[in-house]
């Protein structure tokens, strides 16, 4: 049968094997009171001087602290700058191709000088023999001309012509593309409600100029990214539809497939990558949508 030793009976046999050595080193040096209270004092100054280097210690790492604070906050001001750049560029590159797209010369934010139309009164001299009727003979320029008649019903059906229909105003392209690139900044900054008014308006006073496929497929983004999908999938439906020469085509595809996947319609976002992947090939949007394909086909969908 084993006995056990009582707990307290350990803690005091663990104490008296700990003081009996200092015990009898005590008993060896045969110290007396002063030179006990100058040990103390000795052991004293030894811990203060330990406090004090834990002290300095703790300043140089305060100290350190500090600058790698001001360090940070240098380098988030760095990073906000760049960020900044990031944009600015990539608004740059967004028109470049945009214009590429279109067609038209990259802008540098001037409106093109409008080409100055021949002066009509050198056409008509140069057209019209001297002293022919309709021409100044001694000036050889051309008279203004006469007031244009009234429409005249015509012989056969006696009706009066339509007039033919005013051309449309030209668009300021300077004031297009800053209205552009203000509503894209609104887009960046994650002001997502505002970005959308911005590009509505836009699309409505700039519909017909060179920045509307664009505006159209980042006005969808601004409600996919905010997870309303069907107000999403339908504008981005408009830029393949509308625009079916854009850029923005194959991106748009890419996320009217992405909306059919989080809606769980497998078949409708299968049949977008797919024929994505076949018309774009090259394109980055075709990498990602095949991807996508083969994550659909490795969850077996």
């Amino acid at each position: 049968m084993v006995t056990r030793t009582p707990f307290g009976l350990l803690v005091a046999l663990f104490l008296i094997g700990v003081m009996q050595p200092a015990l009898a080193q005590q008993r060896a040096e045969k110290l007396t009171p002063q030179q006990a209270q100058a040990r103390q004092i000795e052991l004293l100054e030894r811990k203060l001087a330990a406090m004090a280097d834990l002290v300095l210690r703790v300043d140089a790492l305060q100290r350190e602290v500090q600058q790698l604070r001001g360090e940070i906050e240098v380098q988030n001001h760095a990073m906000d700058a760049l960020k900044k750049r990031q944009r600015d560029l990539y608004l740059d590159v967004d028109q470049r191709i945009n214009q590429l797209a279109h067609g038209s010369a990259p802008t540098t934010g001037m409106a093109p000088p409008a080409a100055t139309p021949p002066d009509a009164g050198a056409v008509v001299a140069a057209e019209t023999p001297p002293g022919a009727p309709g021409t100044d003979a001694e000036s050889g320029s051309a008279p203004p001309p006469a007031a244009e008649p009234p429409p005249v019903a015509t012989a056969d059906t006696g009706e009066v012509p339509a007039p033919q229909p005013a051309l449309a105003a030209p668009i300021d392209t300077v004031a297009e593309e800053r209205d552009y690139k203000a509503a894209f900044s609104l887009l960046m900054q994650r002001r997502y409600d505002e970005a959308r008014s911005a590009f509505q308006a836009f699309l409505a006073r700039y519909g017909a100029g060179g920045y509307a496929d664009n505006a159209q497929y980042w006005l969808a983004e601004a409600s996919y990214v905010t997870r309303d999908f069907d107000v999403a999938l339908e504008g981005f439906q408009k830029v393949v539809n509308e625009y079916p020469n854009s850029s923005k085509v194959p991106d748009a595809m890419l996320k009217s497939s992405f909306i059919h996947y989080e809606k769980q319609q497998w078949s409708e976002a299968r049949d977008i990558l797919q024929r994505l992947v076949t018309l774009y090939p090259s394109s980055t949007a075709s990498r990602l949508a095949t991807q996508r394909l083969d994550r659909m086909q490795a969850e077996g969908h």
